[in-house]
């Protein structure tokens, strides 16, 4: 009963103590910012201390009081490129008993610290600067609560030049503030253990086989449309030269691969982040939509005739141009980034040799492309077996659809990324109907109607059930921010991570396959879901994130546990499906603790 009387004279204390109406919890509290430092290199962190001053015989509640009805102590930073708050820590409170309560409630009382950490990025310029803080708070004495308050205050930072001196102050009320710091990810990289233990020859072999195993990944989809397009529509029928073109054709995703890698090992970026830009995404949909409106025979492609006259007719063959095709199929596997990728980047960052690199990257690249070396080789014996033009002529337009598929995807993840899951049942439905039924190759061929038929009837309904599974409600995530991270740990709720790009395949196909699945909703429903949203890999805010989770490629989904410490070995780097996330949420033992 005490308890509904007190928050009872709360609610109406303004119309009954006018003394205090033109008050508010802010005139009660003297509050100032304080940091560790005059200055701060970018780069660094800076602890701050939020001193606040409480007026005599006053409280303000605690970070959690004692009772919801009471408004808690909170302290934020406004949003601001290139800052981020990487811990907060509160006081303790001070149990006392008030008139108005029947027991003691969590206070602070005179004059407290709030401590926290302010992480400034690298490409912050030398230059004064002020960072806005709030600080959320509700003052009472023995008789009354006042309404809350939002205190409103102006960190003053320096970023200091390269040779400015930096000095400490205020050490005595920093000396016992320590920092949670997340601890960088210890990288086991077994790869290295094999170059020492087992010699160079066998660590070639086994990062063959690793690139090998990177056809699992859903990269390999365009990889596959765009070859067998390629090789379906020449005209060779040698086999020998046949296979020199696969091969060349190999080469040429290789050398890009190799570059990519060696490029993000040592220059310390995401694995395919380049990729984020609307214009290169932009620039391979148009090469993929020429390469498909060459396929229904609008035109050919030809070598200038400058540049075949230099290399001695050479290009005439098609070796060149298949080179340069390679180099750009070479892209779409680089935003698969997986654990073995990883281990390599980090091998190759700690040797910090380019040529190693790129070696390691083309042996892995070769695994990778062999399959599609076996698949341009047959792709292009293909012609030898029909002998009749119009199955021929067929079977160009279907991989000039394939093309055009390949090419809205990229257009879609230039313009509208959400929107890529809409592309597949699309081309097939559409594809279906032109290649079933309006495409007249066979109109003379009663058989090769019949497979039409067949094909566009098939391709249909294929398209019309993916429509179907793809408005399955998935995992409802909330934006990533310090304080969620927090707030979470406070509460002792465990927390999954899922750092992601929208230029990141892997991520849409986390999004469309494993976040929709039932039982990985429902595993995942006592947890807090947070999205971190890194398509601007190189943005001030994605860099200090990316350096304090240890971050090396999208997507990567953390496990932290209700301690605010991560499940290390969880971590997960890559596409993975339901099952084996699953089994990872079950190692990771966020509620066994």
């Amino acid at each position: 009963m005490r308890f509904f009387l007190s928050l009872f004279i709360i609610l109406i204390q303004p119309a009954f103590v006018f003394s205090y109406q033109l008050h508010s919890s802010g005139g009660k509290v003297e509050s100032a910012a304080l940091l560790s430092s005059d200055k701060a290199q970018a780069g660094s962190t800076i602890k701050a201390a939020i001193r606040l001053s409480i007026e005599k015989s006053w409280h303000i509640n605690s970070h959690r009081p004692t009772f919801e009805y009471l408004i808690g102590t909170t302290f934020s930073l406004e949003e601001k490129e290139g800052v981020i708050i990487t811990d907060v820590q509160y006081p303790p409170g001070k149990l006392a008993s008030f008139a108005f309560a029947e027991q003691p409630l969590d206070v602070y009382e005179d004059t407290v610290f709030i401590f926290a950490s302010i992480k400034l990025s690298d490409k912050l310029s030398p230059s004064a600067d002020t960072i806005k803080a709030s600080i959320t708070i509700q003052a009472c004495n023995d008789h009354i609560c006042l309404a809350p308050s939002t205190i409103v205050l102006n960190i003053p930072v320096h970023i200091a030049g390269p040779d400015e001196i930096i000095g400490k102050q205020y050490q005595e009320i920093f000396a016992n503030y320590k920092p949670a710091e997340y601890a960088e990810v210890p990288v086991k990289n077994e790869l290295a253990a094999v170059f020492d233990e087992k010699g160079a020859l066998i660590a070639f072999f086994a990062i063959f086989l690793i690139g090998l195993a990177l056809n699992l990944t859903p990269c390999v989809y365009p990889m596959l449309s765009v070859t067998i397009s390629l090789f379906g529509s020449q005209s060779e029928t040698n086999t020998i030269r046949i296979f020199l073109k696969a091969l060349i054709y190999v080469l040429g995703i290789a050398s890009m691969y190799s570059v990519l890698g060696v490029t993000a090992a040592l220059g310390g970026g995401l694995f395919g982040s380049w990729l984020q830009s609307p214009w290169i995404l932009g620039a391979i949909a148009v090469l993929l939509l020429a390469l498909a409106l060459s396929s229904f025979g609008l035109y050919n492609f030809r070598m200038p005739y400058w540049l075949t006259s230099r290399l001695g007719g050479i290009s005439g063959t098609g070796f060149i141009a298949l080179y340069l095709s390679g180099l750009v199929v070479g892209v779409f596997a680089a935003p698969c980034v997986g654990p073995p990728v990883i281990a390599l980047l980090t091998l190759v960052a700690a040797k910090g040799d380019a040529l190693f690199g790129f070696w390691i990257f083309f042996i892995l690249s070769m695994g990778l492309g062999l399959p599609y070396l076996i698949l341009g080789t047959f792709s292009g014996l293909i012609k030898k077996i029909p002998r009749s033009g119009s199955w021929l002529v067929w079977i160009e337009h279907v991989f000039g659809v394939i093309l055009t598929g390949v090419a809205l995807f990229y257009l879609a993840l230039a313009i509208a990324p959400k929107e890529t899951i809409y592309v597949i049942p699309l081309v097939l439905v559409i594809g279906g109907i032109y290649l079933g039924f309006i495409d007249n190759s066979g109109k003379n061929t009663p058989p090769l109607k019949k497979v039409q038929w067949i094909f566009g009837i098939a391709a249909i309904l294929l398209g019309t059930y993916y429509t179907g599974s793809i408005e399955e409600p998935g995992i409802t995530w909330e934006k990533y921010s310090e304080m969620n991270l927090i707030e979470a740990k406070e509460n002792s709720m465990p927390v999954i991570l899922d750092f992601s790009a929208d230029w990141c395949i892997p991520c849409l196909e986390l999004d469309r396959n494993t976040w929709t699945d039932s039982r990985v909703i429902e595993a995942t429903k006592d947890l807090s879901r947070l999205k971190v949203d890194l398509t601007q890999f190189d943005s001030p805010e994605s860099e200090i994130l990316r350096k304090k989770f240890n971050i090396s490629g999208v997507p990567t989904i953390v496990f932290i546990r209700a301690d605010g410490n991560e499940a290390i070995n969880s971590r997960i780097v890559g596409y993975v499906p339901p099952d084996e996330f699953l089994e990872k949420l079950k190692q990771a033992a966020l509620h066994d603790l």
